[in-house]
């Protein structure tokens, strides 16, 4: 048993647990959010198990880029690119974050005032 055997994204990304897949390539994945906060709420992540942002360090530069490239073209592929959408990652229990796997939601199609 590894240590992300519990981790519910990394379960996800193995195909354990079912989810609505936005798209998909060797490093990174995009799925519809389970519990929306609006009409597109979609998770993107590393398939990597890196648990917050205070560990980008783990992946390489290149992938940093990556993964940025990758949220942007969830967006164009949700047709929401150029009508605007925004892009949030909380890190650790005090900033919100729920799942100890790096990721990241993009959201849009209402307002998103403060």
């Amino acid at each position: 048993m590894s240590e992300n055997d519990d981790c519910i994204f990394c379960r996800i990304i193995a195909g354990e647990i079912p989810s609505e897949k936005v798209m998909e390539d060797d490093r990174f994945i995009a799925i519809r959010d389970a519990f929306p906060k609006a009409p597109v709420h979609v998770l993107v992540m590393p398939k990597q198990h890196i648990p917050s942002l205070n560990e980008i360090s783990q992946l390489t530069p290149e992938s940093c880029l990556g993964m940025l490239e990758f949220i942007v073209a969830a967006a164009v592929k949700l047709e929401v690119a150029d009508s605007g959408y925004r892009v949030i990652t909380n890190i650790g229990k005090g900033g919100g974050q729920e799942v100890m796997h790096l990721h990241w939601h993009l959201i849009a199609g209402k307002s998103l005032g403060f």
